[in-house]
């Protein structure tokens, strides 16, 4: 599989020659700023909870793409309301086959609101199960012992964890989750993009090194084989 990373919590893989889009938000972040957002193009987009740092970009690329958006009920009804009705209302615990494989719904302990403050429903993981492979994206969450379900679903051959802390997991736990869902590689997301979730990134990949892990930091707007 490729995964392109467009900064904080936004990347993209590709399962079977479909373009999966996940939360985001490239417009209203300023080391985004050379990732021009017209000119993503993606099949689907995930989305994990209605912050507006994984949801702004959303009605736009849906507009102008006519891509299949995936979220909890209640942000299928926001988007609805927005215009965009090529949806696909989710949610946890659920699982659903789409044309390049299947999603399991799973727990993320967080919290979620939409930009207009109205309510965002429960925030939300997911579990991608592929011929290609398998992976998981927990969403903006802290540790949590439910993340040792995932390998009994599906063993994950990487995993996106937030690793900035403040908000989310920090580094060490976001090893302890590796740990849970048993992967040895991992892809941090949602980190140095404001002043509260800024990391030692060196520190960080020793840490997972330390723990016989590998942590994955690409640059904004680099693709990568995983």
């Amino acid at each position: 599989m490729k995964l392109s990373f467009y900064g904080h919590s936004c990347f993209q893989v590709t399962i079977g020659g479909k373009k999966i889009l996940f939360d985001p938000f490239i417009t209203y972040n300023e080391l985004a700023k050379d990732i021009d957002v017209n000119q993503v193009e993606t099949d689907y987009i995930f989305l994990s909870h209605g912050h507006v740092d994984h949801i702004s970009d959303t009605v736009s690329i849906a507009q102008r793409t006519g891509c299949k958006v995936v979220a909890n009920w209640e942000i299928h009804e926001w988007l609805n309301k927005q215009g965009v009705s090529n949806t696909h209302p989710m949610n946890t615990g659920g699982k659903w086959t789409f044309d390049f494989g299947t999603v399991k719904c799973t727990v993320a302990q967080h919290s979620s609101g939409l930009p207009d403050g109205s309510y965002g429903g429960s925030p939300m993981g997911f579990l991608f199960s592929s011929g290609e492979g398998n992976f998981y994206y927990s969403g903006d969450t802290a540790l949590t012992l439910d993340m040792q379900l995932i390998p009994a679903w599906s063993k994950p051959d990487f995993a996106v964890l937030p690793i900035g802390d403040n908000f989310t997991m920090d580094v060490a736990d976001a090893v302890r989750a590796a740990d849970f869902v048993q992967c040895s590689t991992v892809v941090g997301v949602h980190y140095n993009t404001f002043g509260f979730i800024k990391i030692n990134e060196a520190e960080a990949r020793a840490t997972f090194a330390a723990a016989g892990k590998q942590l994955l930091l690409p640059a904004i707007g680099e693709t990568i084989d995983i």
